[in-house]
């Protein structure tokens, strides 16, 4: 279907049927707008990104990945009733 013969059919709708088109089409430009704007997000260089390893140097984190083991064998350990 051409875009004259599909407009050509919107306009042999009666007024309510070509509202109730508009706000379908209102409808899905809204639904779809984040689908599109998130795909338009710039590239992030994640390994050159300040925020990476920006808490390297701090020496009470040293040992955090055993800490981050200790407590998670103990929260998954423990049975659930």
């Amino acid at each position: 279907m051409t875009q004259q013969e599909l407009f050509n059919e919107f306009l042999s709708l009666p007024a309510e049927a070509q509202h109730q088109v508009i706000d379908f089409i209102a409808f899905l430009r809204q639904r779809y707008a984040v689908v599109e704007s998130a795909s338009q997000l710039p590239d992030i260089d994640l390994i050159n990104d300040s925020f990476i390893g920006m808490w390297s140097d701090r020496q009470d984190l040293a040992d955090s990945t055993a800490w981050v083991r200790g407590v998670r064998e103990n929260e998954w350990s423990k049975s659930h009733d």
